[in-house]
């Protein structure tokens, strides 16, 4: 759910193990694949912290137990940097995910593109492969239009794109607007407090979500 810094550069399709031919479907993982808040919460409290569901943010709802103000963000920070190195395989996937993209797998190259920070990689991995996820994975930052397009510019099929954050689905439209994008919120208590944008359709339901890539990347 956070952001980072400037965007990667995008590998090979064929590096990560994809063809060129197919439609290309890419995904989030925090609150889309995974359920990212109920991962670290259960994290900061063993470290005597709990997570508010107030605003749809992240370490502005970090708080020591009684305390008015949330936690400082750089503190918050370093909590989320520790749970990307150590905790960020312990996820549980988000209900209907995993069939969802199984259904999809005889008709699209499936690729996962996370912002998380770069030690994240090795847990991030083995946490697909455990839930039998799609393998092919990057990490990347900040907003994820440049690197999407780069991708999308490999394929000559049909794309879509699922994240969970407006500024990540705007800046895909801005950058590659031929893309078809989708807002999934996974967690319950964080749906009422995520902006909405008519210019991608919200879809909550995994099963529901499934079938729209489907008919968008026909």
């Amino acid at each position: 759910m956070a952001q980072f810094a400037a965007p990667l550069s995008a590998p090979t399709l064929e590096s990560l193990g994809l063809g060129r031919d197919r439609p290309l479907v890419i995904v989030d993982v925090d609150e889309v694949l995974g359920l990212f808040m109920l991962g670290f919460g259960a994290f900061i409290a063993e470290h005597g912290y709990e997570l508010r569901f107030e605003r749809f943010a992240l370490f502005q709802n970090i708080y020591r137990p009684g305390a008015t103000e949330h936690l400082d963000l750089a503190e918050g920070r370093k909590l989320f940097e520790e749970f990307f190195r150590s905790r960020c395989d312990q996820l549980e996937p988000a209900p209907g995910a995993v069939a969802a993209l199984n259904r999809l797998r005889p008709k699209a190259e499936l690729l996962i593109l996370s912002n998380a920070p770069a030690d994240a990689e090795r847990l991030r991995a083995a946490w697909l492969k455990r839930h039998g996820l799609p393998n092919a994975l990057i990490l990347s930052s900040g907003p994820k239009g440049p690197i999407t397009s780069a991708l999308v510019a490999q394929t000559a099929g049909k794309t879509a794109f699922v994240d969970d954050l407006i500024p990540n689905l705007d800046s895909v439209a801005e950058h590659s607007p031929a893309t078809a994008t989708f807002q999934h919120v996974a967690d319950l208590r964080l749906r009422p407090l995520a902006p909405r944008s008519d210019a991608h359709p919200r879809i909550d339901d995994w099963t529901e979500l499934g079938e729209a890539i489907e008919r968008a990347i026909r």
